[in-house]
């Protein structure tokens, strides 16, 4: 409901008045209030507990959610260079993208900045918040992290129903899935799902259509390069993500999640 409506506010503001990004302050309005009544604030106040609860944006102290960012971050840089790497590896179209560079870059810069605050926004509270936790009430926490990773990645098959773009959304689902898991909160998520998706909207994505099929060309050092960076730094976010579990536990009481 959230990104359909950014897209109704886009599609509107290019087509009538594009020098003046009106979308953006105004789906940042929208944002915020998305954000408060899903965490209890508004009418009915009947449902005002089980909102909040389901939301659960709950504050973590500082040295889970510092634990929690750098796996994030790592996990992140780790994804891109899988993605670069399938993309280079299986024949597959590119996801679209609007070309700005023919907008004012005022226009272009806010369009970005808010994309990239409104999927983290409404797929946090969507997934991770109230679908993951309802699961959790009913599931041990690998089963409801798996389903609610199977969610995510079926909302992302707009992109193309091809398993190497499914298998990334899947792996980032299960990154943030965890993350809300160990740390009790979606908060600590939202800033990695931020950073992932300028990452993907400004240097990864813009770059897929260049990109050489090593069938076809042969592999050249940045293949390999990519293809280090993602075992390198998914070692590392396995590592970190460890971290967080037993900072998360004695500080959160955190039961394991099997």
């Amino acid at each position: 409901m959230g990104q359909g409506v950014w897209g109704a506010l886009l599609v509107g503001n290019l087509k009538t008045n594009p020098a003046i990004p009106w979308c953006a302050p105004v789906m940042a309005i929208v944002l915020w209030l998305f954000w408060q009544y899903l965490g209890g604030k508004g009418w009915p106040r009947s449902t005002s507990k089980a909102r909040h609860s389901y939301l659960r944006a709950n504050r973590v102290p500082g040295i889970v959610l510092t634990w929690a960012l750098v796996a994030g971050v790592l996990s992140i840089v780790s994804l891109a260079g899988l993605w670069i790497v399938l993309f280079q590896l299986v024949k597959m179209s590119p996801n679209f993208l609007d070309d700005f560079s023919n907008y004012p870059a005022l226009t272009a810069a806010l369009v970005i900045v808010m994309a990239s605050l409104v999927s983290p926004v409404t797929e946090e509270a969507a997934f991770r918040g109230y679908c993951q936790s309802i699961l959790e009430r009913e599931f041990t926490g690998t089963t409801a992290i798996l389903i609610s990773t199977i969610f995510f990645t079926a909302a992302h098959v707009v992109h193309g129903l091809v398993w190497p773009k499914l298998l990334v959304y899947f792996l980032v689902g299960v990154v943030f899935g965890v993350t809300a898991y160990l740390t009790k909160s979606t908060l600590p998520a939202l800033p990695v799902h931020i950073i992932g998706d300028v990452t993907f909207f400004v240097g990864v994505w813009p770059h897929d259509a260049a990109r050489k099929f090593v069938w076809d060309t042969g592999s050249d050092p940045w293949f390999w390069i990519h293809l280090a960076q993602t075992v390198t730094f998914a070692a590392l976010a396995i590592l970190s993500f460890l971290k967080l579990s037993k900072v998360s536990e004695s500080l959160l009481q955190v039961p394991s999640t099997n």
